[in-house]
């Protein structure tokens, strides 16, 4: 178990763990619904209390594996969910939340996200998220996938500055972000969630990265982990179903990454030095 989950400040004021459950292709298969709600439930006993899902997850599936896992357990999780840009208008907001919400078996979501930019405008989908709120069925709002300009047409709308977190492609192999979305968010204190920290298990098998692993006794995936939890105003998102991949994330959060680890994987891995556009997967 780790010594403690380290926590950083949302925009309201709340604290929310630097490491998150990440649920994506859970759900899939219910052949595997029994690991993938144990590995939950473990992740939660090891305080690991933010879990995010969406409903285009296994079209609601994965919804419904996180209900499970949550079942007695609400109110110590912090439950993030997200709406297709296909159903971002007022009326497909409200439908689309309804739906999250039975399928999680809650009234109400801890962080409601737009899961990339679509066609609706933006300013319909933050009035929708604005009612969402006033009637308790969100507690926060963000968005996901959304590249600096992006980010700049959302702050200037009204109550466009309400905006929490905005959940990105973000790891070693794809520090594109660095150049300009992260420092704008981090001056704002909006943070990035940084969703496939391990390049969807691409990092697990990366040499350079298994050589800073052996001075730590850890495994390549963890220092890609602790990389992306030592950036500031970033939470790491990784999805785990089966246990013992629970547990080694939980320990990620003890490595402390040296000045020579870091300058190492900054070899290995460059900082970008020009604009790139926002990657997703």
């Amino acid at each position: 178990m780790p010594s403690t989950v380290r926590t950083l400040e949302l925009p309201s004021g709340e604290a929310v763990p630097v490491l998150g459950q990440g649920t994506w292709k859970m759900g899939e298969d219910r052949r595997r619904r029994t690991d993938e709600v144990a590995a939950l439930k473990l992740g939660l006993d090891l305080g690991i209390m933010l879990i995010d899902t969406a409903e285009m997850y296994a079209s609601g599936g994965a919804e419904e594996v996180v209900a499970e896992a949550i079942a007695g357990r609400r109110d110590e999780t912090f439950l993030v969910s997200k709406v297709l840009p296909t159903n971002a208008s007022r009326a497909g907001v409200k439908r689309a939340c309804e739906n999250s919400l039975k399928r999680l078996s809650t009234d109400r979501i801890d962080l409601y996200l737009l899961h990339w930019p679509g066609s609706v405008p933006l300013s319909e989908t933050v009035e929708a998220f604005e009612t969402l709120k006033r009637e308790g069925k969100i507690r926060h709002w963000g968005v996901s996938n959304f590249d600096t300009d992006e980010m700049e047409e959302l702050v200037g709308l009204p109550s466009g500055s309400n905006v929490q977190t905005n959940q990105i492609l973000y790891n070693l192999s794809r520090r594109g972000p660095e150049f300009d979305l992260a420092p704008w968010s981090l001056k704002r204190g909006i943070p990035l969630m940084a969703y496939s920290p391990v390049e969807q298990g691409a990092l697990a098998r990366n040499a350079r990265l298994a050589a800073v692993a052996a001075r730590h006794n850890a495994t390549a995936a963890q220092i890609a982990l602790a990389w992306a939890m030592a950036q500031p105003g970033v939470i790491a998102i990784p999805k785990a179903g089966r246990q013992e991949h629970v547990r080694q994330n939980a320990a990620a959060l003890d490595i402390k990454l040296t000045p020579e680890d870091l300058a190492e994987l900054d070899r290995a891995f460059p900082p970008p030095t020009r604009k790139r556009g926002l990657e997703m997967i």
